[in-house]
């Protein structure tokens, strides 16, 4: 991994203090108008997000510990590090084991993929309830081997941020693309100019946001010319794009960060965003650059014409600049008191340079033993690992108005209340056993508050996948859609209302009953088309026998279909579809049709339009059955509405004799 502009030197921090004005709130605050009117970025609080973490294991293309090691080829362990920061990871529904010894509490030492789409779901829940608007899809050249597992995440980012209410945008990083010019251009047109169309995508004056880092940085890793990147600043403005400029510090004198020459390139964004990582660590600093560099700043885009989005950084862990929320709060209150708009949250899941405001290890008890990481707590003040989400909510009520401009944090580092997690449930066991199900059972848990419920989990090797919730008033459960005579292992974790999670229970190993025919699927791995696919989600998913694999159709393009040859003519009874069983995929109904062929060509009825109803809380499955006597060799599913998403979904198209 190159150095990118995350590890920048500090440059010119001081630099330009000497003969600043020392300008008045009243005197700059109208200077602090926005060109623009409010929308999805002006007036809006938005994240930086990687979104590039990977696992073993989690079925992303890149097939290793990617940003998490040094070495992503090997698991992350203390002498095979990338990170300066341990994350909080009690809130994801599945972790992956490391290499570094067990938390100090003795809980493993297991991080979270964002290839997960429960990953991703948790965090822009997350954003939605801190009060964070936008989030900036971090893009780095994708034409390379990291493309395809950066191409799923912008499909995983637009997913999250629909479900849970969130805007998202691209933010292209132009860091070592040596064909920028060009490739960026098709990169928008053949791929992500496609999620602009979503009802999430972060629109502007009515236009989808695009953003751009690293044009007129003076360094090596940004080579381009002045003509070439006001090409391509004009390029997406002719698409009828609002294209922010992620730009150097100083890019309103072009010296110490920024090369001369650019500033017709930095006049030409619609909204600038000047780099602050690196530039400043503690509270003085944060001052100085109020008068070198916010207030000019702000007058320079206000007279201009440009919107203006500075960033505001927690500072890094690793390097003991936090101050328990101090350092970051004395920035909101410098862009409060200035009268900015808009800020730009550096970063949401920065974890290898301890720049994140997303969950973290809040003491040594959440950190892997001898690891050496710092936790929130390192300056002696105890702080909860959703501190500085929380500061992040406060400062942007500030800045919209709704709370007065104060340099006093309203947030205290620990809100005492709901923050102690259940007690883990225990003795789990299976109750009853089938070829196809298994029920299980468990003692209740006990919290400060009260439990809001459970996440059943099937446990493969060092990995937990949920497969169902349970409320707070069940102790049962009954997982479906099982192989039999197969072994399966189970856990279950507790979860109250501030969204802790609990240890998850012992396990408990159980293995199905053998079956008759009725058991087995006949659908299993056959050869199997749709009228159309999204992205990586193929037909074949559908039949892979992997419930967390799926098929999804072209959107907003019903009717839709997807079919499976079953080899020869076969008397076909059930139909049993299922969604993947994360919870994170909302109960929704789909209105589906059964027709059937002796060629795959001339496909009569077998089922008239039935509405299936898929609920994760129970497995999300749905049954069809076929009239009695049914016989055929290519079997049709017919999709003409989904109330969760506008195409046709199946993680599992299995069929079954009798």
């Amino acid at each position: 991994m190159g150095v990118t502009r995350r590890t920048l030197l500090r440059a010119a921090t001081v630099a330009g203090a000497a003969g600043s004005v020392q300008l008045g709130q009243a005197a700059h605050a109208e200077s602090a108008m926005a060109a623009s009117a409010p929308g999805d970025v002006v007036g809006k609080v938005t994240v930086g997000y990687q979104g590039w973490f990977a696992c073993t294991g989690d079925g992303a293309p890149i097939n290793g510990w990617w940003h998490w090691a040094r070495n992503w080829g090997q698991t992350p362990s203390v002498s095979n590090s990338a990170i300066v920061a341990w994350p909080d990871c009690r809130d994801y529904p599945t972790a992956y084991r490391t290499a570094f010894a067990n938390l100090g509490n003795g809980q493993p030492a297991a991080l979270f993929s964002s290839y997960d789409q429960s990953t991703v779901d948790v965090q822009f829940r997350w954003m939605k309830q801190y009060g964070i608007d936008t989030a900036a899809l971090q893009r780095f050249n994708p034409t390379g081997g990291e493309g395809p597992t950066r191409d799923a995440m912008a499909g995983k980012v637009r997913t999250a941020a629909e479900s849970q209410g969130v805007k998202f945008y691209v933010m292209y990083d132009v860091s070592d693309w040596t064909a920028m010019q060009t490739e960026i251009k098709t990169d928008w047109t053949n791929k992500m100019r496609q999620h602009a169309s979503s009802t999430a995508y972060a629109r502007q004056n009515g236009k989808p946001v695009v953003c751009i880092w690293g044009f007129g940085f003076n360094d090596g890793q940004r080579p381009f010319t002045p003509d070439a990147c006001l090409d391509v600043v004009n390029w997406f403005k002719q698409q009828g794009c609002y294209v922010i400029g992620g730009v150097p510090t100083w890019w309103r004198t072009g010296d110490r960060d920024s090369r001369p020459g650019f500033s017709g390139v930095y006049h030409a964004f619609d909204m600038l965003s000047p780099w602050m990582v690196g530039r400043i660590g503690d509270v003085n600093d944060a001052d100085n650059f109020y008068n070198v560099a916010t207030v000019p700043d702000l007058t320079e885009c206000a007279a201009s014409g440009i919107d203006y989005q500075p960033c505001v950084l927690p500072g890094g862990v690793g390097n003991r600049q936090r101050a328990h929320g101090d350092f970051m709060w004395r920035q909101f209150y410098n862009m409060g008191r200035a009268g900015v708009a808009s800020v730009y949250i550096s970063m949401f899941d920065e974890y290898n340079e301890g720049n994140q405001i997303a969950k973290t290890a809040e003491s040594q008890v959440w950190v892997p033993t001898g690891s050496g990481f710092l936790a929130l707590d390192e300056d002696g003040t105890a702080c909860s690992s959703d501190y500085y989400l929380r500061l992040t909510d406060d400062g942007g009520r500030m800045l919209k108005g709704q709370i007065a401009v104060t340099a006093v944090r309203p947030t205290s580092p620990i809100i005492r209340g709901d923050n102690v997690p259940p007690t883990a449930p225990g003795n789990l066991r299976a109750t009853d056993v089938s070829d196809t199900s298994v029920t299980l059972a468990w003692t209740a848990s006990t919290d400060d508050v009260g439990v809001t419920g459970y996440r059943i989990r099937r446990v493969t090797g060092s990995t937990a996948t949920p497969i169902g919730t349970a409320a707070a008033h069940t102790t049962t459960f009954t997982v479906t859609g099982l192989t039999a005579s197969t072994a399966y292992t189970f856990d279950v974790q507790a979860l109250d209302a501030a969204g802790t999670v609990s240890a998850p229970s012992g396990q408990v190993t159980t293995t199905t009953s053998a079956g008759g025919s009725s058991t087995v699927n006949v659908a299993l791995n056959r050869p199997a088309t749709g009228s159309s696919y999204t992205q990586s989600y193929a037909p074949g998913n559908a039949v892979d026998g992997n419930a967390n694999t799926y098929w999804e159709s072209a959107n907003s393009a019903f009717p839709q279909w997807l079919q499976v040859d079953l080899g020869s003519a076969t008397a076909v009874r059930r139909v049993v579809l299922a969604l993947p069983p994360a919870a994170a995929w909302a109960t929704r109904s789909q209105t589906v049709s059964v027709q059937g062929s002796a060629d795959g060509t001339s496909f009569g009825q077998l089922l008239g339009a039935s509405t299936c109803t898929f609920d994760p809380s129970a497995g999300n499955t749905a049954t069809l059955t076929l009239p009695a006597g049914t016989t055929t060799r290519h079997l049709r599913l017919l999709f003409t509405a989904n109330t969760g998403w506008p195409a046709g979904q199946v993680s599992e198209f299995r069929v079954y004799e009798t």
